[in-house]
């Protein structure tokens, strides 16, 4: 959850949980999954030697993971190295291996790391080279954010798949490890060995801003078999999995990039709800877990955060769920974080919570410098150092690392978006994409009645990498399909003008289809909906993001989710309009009235064919 660019996941109406809890309750069960390595397992012994060799301040910089801006570890452009000054006093990725020897590096997009997959893998391996060509240089783990759906870094020409709610939707283990698999395969391709995802949170609450359809949803057995899944998959691959945020971000009303959230959770329910996807991860030999910057009274009354908690990382984590793999803390750059204490003292109170990676500090010569002065002036004890840093090796060392930590251009060609991984990530939208009202039998949508189509509605921001904006894909993609589709933006708070052109526009229109983006109560969103209704021409919504719009609109007809506005989930939705395709997902998420939310609308499983 390092950037605040991914923007709000919730509806803005006050939630309902109890509804959405008493719909999960019940359904967990157990599950037993086989634990398996990337590879051999690793030699401690040499492992250990490396550790003795090492300075401390080589010992401190392995903890750390940052970011650094440029498409290149020595020759970024010059706006790059004026912010890697500006940030962190080195002008190139180079030059922070150089200095502070941190053991990972952080991928973003507004880092301008991430341009194609030939420059990616030639950043990789300056990156890889700079800090092997160190004395006692180790490889590094290279990580980023790629959860597919909101949450992309990576973008085209990769292959892009519908994201974690959308995949709840399908419900298929099968199609979560082929995502696992494949996205994996094209990272490691690009020298990205470590990936901060899945996402194993049951988003128990509609208005989570931050979670939401980053979530497989809210029933915990549905959303720990595919976390499983998911995990196998990636290391089929040869890359690190990441579950996230321990120990469950999933109900809070908010964001802890901006805010200190608080889990109201008893015990016994974190342990039937929360719990049970990171049970499921430990049990599929998960490389990292990734903390969460949330307080949680009945797991640690402190008022710390996850991160900080001795009692949660240690005492929950590693010895109640027997976890000893690498527990990486969520950006410390983050609000929730920093709320209580300074940027000094968060770093050395992580690794006495039992952390073992430090991600993205917003200062690293201050949180390098506090672990440093922690250890030389007892705080912290050497050996403390060395059970994460044994904790980090291994995992490079499971990873091949030390024997294959660099790329091949005909590797990238050879695995980077190939047709048959395209056509792979298309199928599996298909089977997201979840009907949730056809009233009249409104869809699917006949070409040689209702040829001309309009498109309108909420045109976010793209997620990274797709080509957007949502209405111009819909119309394309209809287009193709046979329609002669027209595409009217009209945003996510159309003004009275805007909806007036629209309702103007769909009078020479056919069909409508209008997208739809986190609708609330008072939202403009309604009215364009409401006005393109009295038109009398047939409308259909899509839902882009948040499926709970449906309840907001009760008068339309015929209803689409796709759990997000991603190309591949697009055009899957544009196939189901036009009856290509019969819609197949199953609501992951309970959908409450909006009316009373004590009353579930629509439940977990609800979903329509044809």
């Amino acid at each position: 959850m390092h950037d605040t660019s991914t923007g709000s996941t919730g509806n803005t109406a006050r939630p309902s949980r109890r509804a959405v809890l008493a719909a999960t309750a019940g359904l967990t069960a157990a599950l037993t999954v086989p634990t398996t390595a990337h590879a051999a397992p690793p030699d401690e012994r040499r492992l250990r030697a490396l550790i003795s060799r090492m300075t401390l301040e080589e010992k401190v910089g392995q903890l750390f993971v940052m970011r650094v801006y440029g498409h290149s570890a020595t020759a970024p452009d010059q706006a790059d190295i004026d912010a890697n000054l500006k940030e962190i006093g080195v002008r190139t990725a180079a030059e922070l291996i150089a200095t502070y020897r941190v053991g990972g590096i952080i991928y973003f997009t507004w880092a301008h790391n991430t341009r194609d997959p030939h420059q990616i893998a030639d950043l990789s391996d300056g990156i890889q080279r700079a800090s092997l060509d160190q004395p006692r240089g180790l490889p590094v783990l290279i990580a980023t954010d790629q959860e597919h759906g909101a949450v992309c870094r990576v973008g085209k020409p990769a292959t892009l798949f519908p994201g974690a709610m959308a995949i709840g939707a399908g419900g298929s283990r099968s199609d979560a490890r082929t995502l696992g698999r494949i996205s994996g395969t094209e990272l490691r391709a690009m020298g990205i060995n470590q990936d901060y995802s899945p996402d194993a949170d049951v988003n128990v609450n509609p208005a989570n801003p931050v979670i939401g359809v980053r979530s497989f949803g809210a029933d915990p057995d549905a959303v720990a078999r595919l976390v499983a899944a998911e995990v196998k998959g990636y290391q089929d691959a040869g890359v690190a999995a990441t579950a996230k945020h321990f120990p469950g971000h999933g109900d809070t009303a908010v964001d802890s990039h901006t805010g200190f959230p608080v889990i109201t959770h008893s015990r016994d329910l974190w342990e039937k709800l929360d719990a049970v996807p990171f049970r499921a991860a430990v049990a599929a030999g998960i490389d990292s877990i990734m903390t969460a910057h949330i307080q949680f009274p009945a797991l640690d009354d402190s008022g710390d955060p996850a991160t900080l908690s001795h009692p949660i990382l240690t005492g929950i984590l590693r010895e109640e769920l027997g976890y000893d793999g690498v527990v990486i803390t969520d950006s410390l750059g983050m609000e929730g974080v920093r709320t209580k204490y300074g940027d000094d003292r968060v770093p050395v109170l992580a690794l006495k919570a039992g952390v073992d990676q430090l991600l993205n500090p917003p200062s690293l010569d201050v949180a390098w410098h506090a672990v440093l002065r922690a250890v030389q002036d007892g705080e912290l004890t050497e050996s403390r150092l060395d059970e994460s840093i044994l904790r980090i090796l291994r995992l490079k060392a499971r990873l091949g690392l030390f024997d294959h930590a660099l790329t091949t251009r005909a590797g990238v060609d050879r695995a980077v978006g190939t047709k048959s991984h395209l056509a792979t990530a298309d199928r599996i939208a298909e089977r997201t994409t979840t009907l949730l009202v056809n009233e009249d039998g409104i869809l699917p949508l006949d070409r040689r009645e209702q040829r001309r189509v309009l498109v309108v509605g909420a045109d976010p921001a793209s997620p990274s990498g797709t080509t957007g904006p949502p209405t111009g894909v819909l119309a394309a993609a209809l287009t193709e399909l046979g329609f002669t589709a027209t595409a009217l933006s009209t945003g996510t708070a159309p003004s009275a003008a805007t909806v007036t052109k629209a309702v103007t526009a769909a009078q020479d229109a056919d069909a409508v289809v209008v997208a739809t983006y986190n609708v609330a109560a008072s939202d403009s969103q309604r009215t364009l909906v409401e006005r393109l209704l009295a038109t009398g021409r047939p409308v259909v919504a899509v839902a882009v993001r948040n499926p709970y719009d449906v309840a907001q609109l009760p008068a339309v007809k015929g209803f689409l989710a796709t759990y997000c506005w991603t190309d591949v989930e697009l055009r899957a939705a544009a196939r189901v309009i036009a009856g290509r395709v019969s819609p197949r997902g199953r609501l992951p998420v309970p959908v409450q009235r909006a009316d009373d939310p004590a009353q579930v609308l629509y439940p977990i499983g609800h979903g329509l064919t044809y």
